[in-house]
């Protein structure tokens, strides 16, 4: 068409020329705004591709789920809100009351006896320097709900001073309103109990009315965890609070990767999904109360003196030799620290990597890792789904299989019930624990709570679980994964060209 043309075309179509004008002005707008901060290429070239092609969808997309990490004056804010934790933490005086904070600490901190391991923690510790190496702990792995639920429940029924409750999914199920009359019950007896739930996560129990129902529970806070609020112009449904955490008076905490719903318990002739779950004692119970009441003041800005006074943070005694160190990601200062992590740890193994993740989606460098230690001769290990709860996810997964098997990695696939475990070893020596998966979600844009451990009869222990997991599995053996169909060849790599927003 020439100029007259189009000027005649559009002159007829109005609502089409200014519909495109809306459409470029969408694309250049998430264009600015992903070339902003230096990101992964891959993700930039996935959204802007869906924005171009998705017209006025694909930008509010972009808004909900392609943000990953915290806008800037928003990241500003909970800096200068962690700042006041910190702040107030690293006040040590005797004029202070979180002094008595700092007092366990100083006598708790830890050095690995040995070389492998203290050069292996060396980075942590220059990453994550607000929480340091902790030793004098007992850590005691629990398999699925059917263990964690019940001592969980034990110890919120012997409160005597206060409860902090942490999940990324609280069910509006029975175990939910098991957890929520536990936690009420203690609180009409006096007990200051505090409940944080990711808004996401725990949308059923949200909307079906569970937290409204303990609204005037005397001594009960219940707050939501969400970076999504239109009157403050935010719509990032896409950061989300996977940590799960209790803490009893400071002194008992819980960690893992165990939700507090039905699924996560056998019932009804129904097996729980595969879960681990881990009984912390002695002073990393510490690092955990402070991660929780971090992600407390930042949804309500409760007093950080309040939040830090002695009495939830009186000295603990050494319960075991365990060396543990609490590693908090996220997107906001602690984004990448997982990748970090888990990368450290790979290239240190001298002997054996051994991962169990529910989600297989791991970055190009993680990926490198993983088939440099096969090559080099150290045997890596990998057991997840053989099919996921979201079956896009097993088919991109299956996509990372080819370079991983031909390396000399052994993928193991584990059937029924969905194994939601999250857990590593490396060379018998050191584990890491918690709630991250190895995907893009929970490296890059979920806020994730891991331990890192150091005790051979912890390890040790949980390895005999993770052997369980794999005995039970399926090996996927290369030649026979070579000569899959063409068309699952097709859904895998199409699955995978999404990987980065999964």
């Amino acid at each position: 068409m020439n100029g007259s043309a189009w000027s005649g075309y559009f002159s007829g179509a109005p609502w089409l020329s200014a519909g495109a004008a809306i459409h470029v002005l969408l694309f250049v707008a998430v264009a600015l705004h992903a070339l902003r901060h230096r990101r992964r290429a891959d993700s930039t070239l996935l959204w802007l591709f869906i924005v171009w092609s998705v017209p006025v969808a694909g930008a509010l997309l972009y808004a909900m789920f392609g943000v990953d990490r915290v806008p800037k004056t928003r990241w500003r804010r909970g800096v200068q809100r962690r700042v006041q934790l910190d702040g107030a933490r690293a006040a040590a005086t005797d004029d202070v009351l979180p002094e008595a904070y700092w007092r366990s600490m100083g006598r708790a901190t830890a050095t690995p006896e040995d070389e492998w391991a203290r050069e292996l923690d060396r980075p942590l510790a220059a990453m994550l320097e607000n929480f340091p190496l902790l030793g004098g702990n007992r850590i005691t792995p629990l398999l699925t709900g059917d263990e964690a639920f019940p001592k969980m429940l034990e110890a919120i029924r012997e409160a005597r001073h206060h409860i902090h409750l942490q999940s990324f999914i609280i069910g509006n199920d029975e175990i939910g309103r098991q957890f929520m009359d536990a936690v009420a019950a203690r609180a009409r007896a006096g007990v200051r109990v505090r409940v944080l739930y990711d808004r996401f996560g725990s949308s059923h129990a949200l909307w079906g009315g569970l937290f409204r129902r303990y609204r005037k529970v005397p001594n009960l806070s219940v707050a939501g965890w969400t970076q999504s609020n239109l009157f403050r112009k935010q719509l990032h449904l896409n950061l989300r609070n996977h940590r799960k955490a209790l803490i009893v008076d400071g002194r008992i905490g819980f960690m893992g990767g165990v939700n507090l719903n039905d699924y996560s318990r056998s019932r009804d002739g129904q097996t729980a999904i595969q879960d681990y779950h881990f009984r912390l004692l002695g002073p990393i119970v510490q690092e955990l109360q402070y991660s929780f009441l971090r992600d407390w003041h930042v949804m309500t800005e409760e007093d950080p003196v309040r939040l830090l006074s002695a009495e939830h943070f009186r000295k603990l005694k050494p319960e075991g030799e365990a060396l543990a160190r609490v590693v908090n990601s996220g997107p906001s200062s602690d984004l990448g620290v997982a990748v970090d992590v888990f990368f450290n740890a790979v290239n240190a193994a001298r002997k054996q990597v051994f991962i169990i993740t529910p989600y297989f989606l791991p970055t190009e460098d993680l990926l490198r890792a993983l088939r440099m230690a096969a090559l080099r001769g150290v045997r890596v290990y990998l057991v997840v789904p053989e099919k996921s709860n979201h079956w896009y996810t097993t088919w991109a997964g299956r996509a990372m299989y080819e370079d991983l098997l031909e390396a000399g990695v052994r993928i193991f696939e584990r059937p029924r019930p969905f194994i939601h475990a999250k857990a590593m070893t490396v060379d018998d020596r050191m584990a890491i624990v918690g709630s991250s998966n190895w995907d893009y979600r929970s490296l890059y844009t979920n806020y994730e709570a891991s331990l890192t451990v150091y005790d051979l009869p912890f390890v040790m222990h949980l390895k005999l679980l993770m052997t369980e997991d794999l005995q039970a599995s399926r090996e996927v053996e290369w030649l026979d994964f070579k000569q899959r169909p063409v068309h699952q060849r097709y859904l895998e790599n199409f699955c995978g060209l999404f990987a980065p927003m999964l």
